[in-house]
């Protein structure tokens, strides 16, 4: 039976996702109890239990939320941005700003690997969307001759997230010493002029999704 939630019963169910986020971050996916979230969210376990049938659900969940959440980081920073390529360097910009600001997120994609086979489907999606978005982009840019047309998108895509996904763990890991402003633009800029057609347009993207940025900023 569907359960309709209030304002109020939204809330706590997301503030049990944070907590549970955070303690999935913290501890990993198969050490982290329900007994660990409902404590360290100060509820009741019945409470746990009306919002999400186990723990499993809350995980995909979870999954699913800051999924949509990175993509909607995402569609925010493209306003303003017409150009493929400009577009391209914008997300970019978005997802390792969200990344480096939301570790949960990054590590939540790296426990596919301890958790079998249970959320491969789940956890896969949020890399496919991505390299999914990023492709449309890529296949647009060939298309008007800003992006060079010699390489595959699905593969460049991945490429493009690939970067994103390393240079936020070695940052997080604290090998690589930047600010994540730094990061994300050293990133943009690394991935731009590695799939431009020529440097010219590289930098016309910078330009463009800059001056997009400096805008909604002043607004």
């Amino acid at each position: 039976m569907e359960r309709r939630l209030t304002r109020q019963g939204e809330a706590r169910k997301a503030e049990l996702l944070a907590h549970a986020a955070r303690l999935f971050a913290e501890r990993g996916y198969q050490q982290t109890r329900v007994i660990d979230i409902v404590r360290s969210a100060g509820v009741a376990k019945g409470l746990f239990y009306w919002y999400f049938d186990n723990k499993d659900a809350l995980f995909r969940e979870l999954i699913g939320e800051m999924r949509e959440r990175l993509r909607a980081e995402q569609t925010v920073a493209l306003v303003g941005v017409g150009s493929p390529l400009g577009r391209l360097f914008a997300g970019t910009l978005a997802s390792v700003r969200f990344l480096a600001a939301h570790r949960e997120l990054y590590a939540l994609m790296q426990i596919e690997g301890q958790t079998g086979d249970a959320f491969t489907d789940e956890l896969r999606e949020t890399t496919t969307a991505h390299a999914r978005d990023t492709g449309t982009l890529i296949e647009a840019g060939q298309a008007d001759g800003t992006i060079r047309a010699d390489d595959d998108p699905t593969t460049l895509a991945h490429a493009v997230l690939a970067t994103v996904i390393h240079l936020v763990y070695f940052q997080r890991t604290g090998r690589v010493e930047e600010s994540v402003d730094g990061l994300a633009t050293t990133a943009a800029r690394f991935v731009t002029h590695a799939i431009a057609a020529t440097g010219q347009d590289a930098h016309a993207a910078e330009r463009e999704a800059m001056g997009a940025f400096v805008a909604m900023a002043t607004n």
